[in-house]
């Protein structure tokens, strides 16, 4: 009984207590003011307003003591006393044995049933008992005014005791049952409600930590529940995604669940417009007696597994194309060299017209960019050698647009060149030339996708353990399809190209154990991204570069960097 009463909230029940008082009280004081308007009354109503005032007073005494003092325990003993007292008072004054309002005794025991033990229960029945019986017999043996109106004997005086008697006794064995229920009751809602928050919190708990992507879904397709997880890999709040419906999220129709479980694939757009592609595993959500109440999809980021098959793929198709080109332009450059030979020695023969003269030089051209498409296919094809350093980005971006604004001038063409750099220096192994080389690759492909007009946007800044590198344009964009394929030799779409210079760009980047690749929307512009790891910045730059910044002090020269081929698709 004692763990039992642990459980109970004995502040909670002593204020309920003090507000039913209240209530009591006042539906008392209005029922005696109507009785005392139709029928005669033998009690001075004066006397009942007044201990109607103090009951009231000791009832806000009660309140503001709860509200002071913590000691619960010794404040329902206190309440119960009190009320044994203030009802006593109102029998004595409403008539002793006449009174109407004896039945306030066995309230105040069920109070004290709930706010105590069974002992504690009948402790107050007892104590009710005798406060009943002293306010009848004094009133009839007229030690205190008596207001009563009947006289009855000393035999039916002693039967209306015991009868009170076996009442309050029996109110205080039933309620101290009843109470003892209601507190095993409680106490076991209690124990099982800890149980399903211990349950809920580990269920949350195993739904938060799990390092799959989780989505819960009713009937109609619209979220529920979104775990951690799967808010970092949509890159969305919950609050966002609560109620939105599921099918709206990614470019692919979701597989359906039929009969168990539907796994498939599907393709998401983040709010940075990148491109992630998910494994989605689908299931019924099932509750038993009630069936199928919605559905859930687990989420895996294959991001980067496709990335990586796409490049084992590129590379597959790029050494198989380097084998080939290599066999090609050798067998190809020697009957190029005899024809080009014999076309000039032609053109100097004196008896030709001026026909057979514009024939010949259009084989010597021809032959000429035939050589070019030559020269191509053997520096993609042939093993690279590159001269590794500690060496600042920055000056080489510099150098490429330098040189790419003296063009744009010199060409006459409104394109404006933007640079947004975050660091002042980016220092990275790398081999200058060929950064160089990139560098040259990603403008003049920007150039020509743009056309006369446009802006290209240069960004640098740190990215984790890498340096990312930007080359924005606004040029008409690409095609997803395109992209995927953009590094893959033959792809070009320009006038005149060899589909090659964004191939032996992403030799370049391999070499340098960096990564490469292109974001692009129809109608909004191209964005080539190039991530370098980054070195440390106080590593002292090589004498040899340290000349040469000497020298460039005094006379500036910048060498144009050997031009690639400009390979980009654009639709």
């Amino acid at each position: 009984m004692a763990e039992l009463q642990s459980v109970f909230d004995e502040r909670t029940w002593l204020a309920w207590l003090v507000k039913v008082r209240i209530l009591i009280l006042t539906v008392l004081l209005g029922l005696e003011l109507v009785l005392a308007q139709f029928t005669p009354i033998a009690f001075p109503f004066g006397l009942f307003v007044n201990a109607m005032v103090l009951a009231y007073t000791i009832s806000v005494f009660h309140l503001l003591l709860l509200r002071l003092w913590g000691e619960t325990r010794a404040q329902g003993i206190l309440q119960v006393a009190t009320d044994l007292l203030t009802v006593s008072l109102f029998v004595y004054i409403t008539g002793g044995v006449d009174s109407s309002l004896n039945f306030l005794y066995p309230l105040v025991i069920v109070v004290a049933t709930i706010l105590f033990s069974r002992r504690g229960a009948y402790l107050t029945a007892g104590l009710a008992f005798i406060l009943y019986a002293a306010v009848v017999e004094l009133c009839f043996f007229q030690v205190v005014p008596s207001y009563s109106l009947t006289h009855p004997g000393v035999r039916t005086l002693q039967g209306i005791i015991l009868v009170n008697l076996f009442g309050y006794a029996a109110i205080a064995y039933l309620a101290g049952l009843l109470a003892a229920k209601l507190r095993q009751v409680d106490s076991r809602l209690k124990f099982t409600r800890g149980a399903l928050e211990s349950l809920q919190a580990l269920h949350e708990n195993i739904i938060r930590s799990t390092s799959n992507g989780l989505i819960t879904t009713g009937l109609d397709g619209r979220i529920a529940l979104v775990n951690p997880t799967a808010e970092k890999l949509l890159e969305r709040h919950e609050t966002e995604l609560v109620n939105q419906r599921v099918s709206d999220l990614f470019q692919d129709t979701l597989p359906q669940p039929e009969n168990g479980v539907a796994h498939g694939e599907v393709r998401f757009v983040a709010p940075n417009e990148y491109r992630k592609t998910f494994r989605v595993i689908a299931s019924e959500l099932t509750v038993p007696d009630r069936g199928i109440v919605g559905y859930v999809y687990t989420l895996d980021d294959l991001t980067q597994v496709r990335r990586l098959e796409r490049e084992v793929r590129v590379q597959d198709r790029l050494a198989a194309v380097g084998r080939l080109s290599a066999a090609i332009a050798h067998e190809v450059r020697n009957p190029l060299t005899s024809i080009a030979g014999c076309a000039s020695l032609l053109a100097e023969m004196p008896d030709l017209n001026d026909e057979h003269r514009r024939l010949l030089q259009i084989v010597t051209r021809e032959s000429e960019r035939l050589n070019g498409i030559i020269t191509d296919f053997l520096a993609y094809s042939r093993a690279k050698k590159y001269a590794f350093d500690n060496v600042d980005l920055i000056p080489l971006l510099e150098d490429t647009l330098t040189l790419l604004e003296h063009r744009l001038e010199a060409q006459n063409l409104a394109i404006r060149i933007q640079r947004q750099y975050s660091v002042d220096k980016a220092f990275a192994q790398a081999d200058g030339d060929r950064m160089k080389q990139v560098f040259w690759n990603f403008c003049e492909n920007a150039m020509r996708a743009m056309g006369k007009s446009g802006s290209l946007t240069v960004g640098i800044e740190k990215l984790g353990p890498d340096w990312e590198l930007t080359f924005a344009d606004t040029g008409p964009g690409m095609s997803p399809q395109m992209i995927e394929k953009i590094f893959e030799p033959f792809q070009s779409q320009f006038e005149g190209g060899t589909g090659l210079g964004l191939a032996i760009v992403y030799q370049i980047v391999q070499a340098h154990d960096g990564k490469v690749f292109a974001r692009s929307k129809q109608g909004h512009g191209c964005t080539f991204v190039l991530r370098l790891k980054r070195a440390a910045a106080q590593l002292a730059l090589p004498e040899k570069a340290m000349a040469a910044s000497a020298s460039s002090s005094g006379a500036t020269q910048t060498t144009l960097p050997q031009p690639l081929i400009g390979e980009r698709a654009h639709a």
